[in-house]
């Protein structure tokens, strides 16, 4: 082979050479004469058979493809670039799903829609602080804890205990979690003994690992805490502990993103409806819920002041703090009939503690998160000495600034007389923020709006909404893509329960 093309190479030279020796006299030129030389003629038929073999087995450089656009088939919903070819950004105009609110609970929605459906569902995520800066996710404590009262709750802390063990299988390895597994400890006095009793007992049916303790034997098994007006402790064995919140926020964000889900900055500030008479609702008397005006758009003001729309086929709500306002937008708790009863959101309030004590009998590496009667939490920080500490207050939360005087004043006292050896503990940092809390019942709201075929509602977990992300995440991406739940039966938490005035209370304060 090598040797062909060594002749050949040789004969182009002197072809090349001969040509230019003859192209200055009459009849030189012979390009357009065929070479009947026959040895020639022979080469020239190998060489082109030799380039043919090498075409054959060295692949050529493919062609750039066009940029792929996912598909919006579900809905049939074409988008106005497509008409428009002067809108050249990113923003989605029409999409199959529109979530309100990208902190854990819609980014979470995003995950498991677009996990299942990938290209065939186009979901787009509006959050109005892409920092997260006033988001409840950044006041979590980042607890997994079953010590609840009702089965959907201790469920839903099952599931993502079940999660987030296989959490590198889900997300990879590039946002660690950092989970801690030293559980949390329950205290309570005589007139809530009963009541732990029976929760524990309940939890260990479902699956959950955890321990009743009386005084004397948290004693001897905690010695740094004082057990004054305790009467029962319950601890949490297995599955149990706390995990960075907002690395468990970036890692459903990012995910999300990956499998194709849009994230908008922007604020919901108004909808759009439209009339179908091809459906009809009847409601209370006096109604004009015959008339059934539907969700069509929502109207999202960008961070510039830019007012866009965006059509959906289907709407949720879970916008934490700012569900109910998003709700009133969409005329729920202003309408008639079934739209007179209000999303009952408000925004509480959660002050957060960094401290640091050298104590030498402060609590060790194994002390678990733990939940005084009187409202107050503490959990490890890491290593050093270092802990975070808090409290709920029960007022509405007006804004984001921390009370310089609140520890000295409400916290360090309980946490004294509780932990003695962190009575001096240094204070370290500062900081607070609001969750989404349900003042109807203290628990969340999952699943369809009455009226509306086409919104849904995930919001309202009273300060457990992170470690319940993921669950509720799971069961909204059943409703939207099987018509129900599949894997929890979140029913008994819908809104349906605020009409027939039936409230489902959690006896236990479990914070996330």
């Amino acid at each position: 082979m090598l040797r062909y093309r060594h002749v050949i190479r040789l004969l182009q030279r002197r072809s090349y050479s001969s040509g230019a020796a003859n192209s200055g006299s009459p009849g030189g030129d012979k390009s357009g004469e065929e070479d009947s030389h026959p040895i020639r003629r022979t080469l020239r038929l190998l060489g082109n058979d030799m380039r043919k073999v090498k075409e054959f087995f060295v692949p050529k450089d493919p062609e750039p493809e066009q940029e792929r656009i996912p598909t919006q088939s579900k809905f049939k919903f074409t988008g106005e670039r497509e008409r428009d070819p002067t809108l050249a950004d990113d923003f989605q105009t029409h999409c199959d799903v529109l979530i309100i609110g990208g902190g854990a609970v819609g980014s979470s929605i995003a995950y498991w829609l677009k996990e299942k459906a990938r290209d065939g569902l186009n979901v787009v995520v509006v959050e109005k602080d892409d920092t997260y800066a006033q988001s409840a996710t950044r006041v979590s404590v980042g607890g997994l804890c079953q010590q609840f009262s009702l089965p959907e709750n201790i469920q839903m802390s099952l599931f993502a205990a079940e999660f987030l063990r296989g959490a590198n299988q889900h997300f990879g390895q590039d946002v660690p979690l950092h989970f801690t597994p030293h559980g949390h400890l329950m205290l309570a006095g005589e007139e809530h003994a009963e009541s732990l009793m029976r929760s524990s007992q309940l939890q260990n049916e479902f699956g959950a690992r955890n321990e009743l303790l009386t005084a004397d034997r948290l004693e001897a098994r905690f010695p740094w805490l004082n057990t004054k007006g305790i009467v029962l402790g319950c601890l949490g064995l297995e599955k149990e502990g706390w995990f960075n919140p907002l690395a468990l926020l970036s890692n459903l964000r990012r995910s999300a993103s990956g499998y194709g889900g849009h994230f908008v900055s922007g604020r919901v500030v108004d909808f759009e409806f439209v009339p179908q008479t091809d459906i009809s609702v009847v409601g209370h008397a006096g109604s004009n819920e015959a008339n059934y005006t539907g969700l069509n758009k929502a109207v999202i003001q960008l961070p510039d002041g830019t007012l866009r729309t965006c059509k959906f086929a289907l709407c949720v709500i879970a916008a934490g703090t700012n569900s109910g306002q998003v709700a009133r937008l969409a005329r729920i708790g202003v309408g008639p009939g079934m739209l007179r009863i209000p999303l009952p959101i408000d925004a509480r309030k959660r002050y957060m503690y960094a401290i640091s004590s050298q104590a030498q009998s402060a609590p060790g590496m194994t002390m678990p998160m733990t939940m005084d009667p009187s409202g107050i939490f503490i959990r490890r920080d890491g290593l050093g000495g270092n802990y975070i500490c808090g409290q709920d207050s029960t007022e509405e939360s007006h804004g984001q600034e921390v009370d310089s005087q609140y520890f000295d004043q409400h916290i360090r006292p309980k946490l004294a007389e509780r932990v003695p050896s962190l009575g001096e503990a240094q204070l370290v940092d500062s900081w607070a923020g609001s969750y989404d809390q349900n003042v109807y019942n203290e628990n969340g709201i999952i699943g369809p709006h009455p009226y509306y075929h086409n919104l849904y509602i995930a919001t309202g977990f009273s300060g457990h909404g992170v470690q319940q992300s993921l669950a509720v995440g799971r069961a909204v991406s059943e409703l939207i893509m099987d018509g129900q739940f599949r894997t929890i039966d979140l029913s008994r938490l819908s809104f349906d329960r605020l009409i027939v005035d039936q409230p489902m209370y959690e006896l236990n304060n479990v914070l996330s």
